[in-house]
């Protein structure tokens, strides 16, 4: 266990190079902070420091850098979630109160994310695994040509084209339409299946073969979607911290073009909780020299997707926390309204 004094110069040498990008030494945390104590027993401190793993000296400067386990002890004990200010929260209602349908919602949050931390900014999509039924509408096309529309309580549409096996009338198509609102609405993705089994056998001979497809048609539409989707943003703001990444970038640009490496980073976000996993903490190598903070959204107490951003260690994460918590609670609110 660090004493009180040496975890207030840990927590100083992390503000330090976060805000100047120069390993820092005892003659200036003296300086900027008040420590209490000279600069010799300030060295002494960054010593035991170096002896337990916290901090490094990147070269023969007398400076010193925070490593992976000094920012982890950091963000565990000595950093607070820096709450937005007043302004930056009317902001962000702003914005995202002028969003029209859920893809807009998505690319707005992305933007902002991007913008508000300057760090990559991720956010998936929520998952129909998780959302219930809003309302399934039916349309007629053509005599045997349906469109069947699935509208989910997080404001995802889903669209697909029916061919029936015989013409399928407008009072059958009202009958079909309540009788499977009335099943589902309101109801979990995965709980839909055995709810509407028996439904065909309710209708005429003849319209069964048309049920039939229209079930095997929805059903189909939740396996086809249980694939994850996700929006990235903000990729240029890398080009930022050049020298905050060894010998080059190229391996953190090739791990954000991996969708399942961003979706699994995103899934270590335990529901409604933040996680932050800073640098050889990720399991995926090209990410071992940047951090994720991550949270799930949603509304009514209940995360239907992630979102959060990468960026280098050096990062200022209780600002970086903040934001991705505040974002978060945004996009839930508006999925409760919508």
């Amino acid at each position: 266990m660090l004493s009180e004094r040496r975890l207030e110069v840990l927590r100083a040498i992390v503000q330090d190079y976060v805000g100047t990008e120069e390993p820092v030494g005892s003659k200036a945390l003296t300086e900027r902070h008040r420590l209490g104590v000279s600069p010799a027993t300030v060295r002494n401190d960054m010593a035991v420091l170096e002896d337990e793993g916290y901090i490094a000296q990147p070269h023969t400067s007398a400076g010193r850098i925070p490593t992976d386990k000094g920012y982890r002890l950091f963000v565990d004990k000595l950093a607070g979630v820096k709450p937005l200010s007043t302004p930056e929260r009317r902001a962000i209602q702003n914005f995202l109160d002028g969003a029209v349908d859920l893809d807009d919602v998505v690319g707005r949050t992305v933007r902002l994310l991007a913008q508000l931390t300057r760090q990559v900014a991720v956010v998936q999509y929520p998952s129909l695994t998780r959302s219930t039924v809003r309302h399934v509408e039916l349309l007629s096309l053509a005599p045997a040509r349906l469109m069947l529309v699935l509208i989910t309580d997080t404001g995802r549409v889903e669209q697909r084209l029916i061919d029936c096996p015989s013409p399928f009338g407008e009072t059958s198509l009202a009958d079909l339409r309540a009788r499977l609102n009335s099943r589902v609405v309101g109801r979990r993705f995965t709980d839909v299946p055995p709810l509407v089994q028996d439904l065909p056998e309710s209708f005429d001979a003849d319209d069964r073969g048309t049920v039939s497809t229209v079930l095997a048609t929805l059903l189909e539409t939740l396996v086809e979607e249980a694939e994850e989707r996700l929006m990235i943003g903000g990729t240029a703001n890398l080009t930022r911290f050049g020298h905050d990444f060894p010998l080059t970038i190229r391996p953190v640009l090739e791990a954000l073009e991996e969708q399942v490496v961003l979706l699994k980073l995103l899934g270590e976000a335990n529901e409604s909780e933040m996680a932050v996993r800073i640098g050889h903490e990720n399991a995926y190598e090209g990410l071992n020299s940047t951090s994720v903070v991550s949270v799930g959204y949603g509304s009514g107490g209940e995360t239907v997707a992630k979102l959060g951003v990468v960026g280098p260690t050096r990062m200022d994460y209780p600002g970086t926390m903040g934001a991705v918590r505040a974002v978060a609670r945004y996009v839930g609110q508006i999925l409760a309204e919508s």
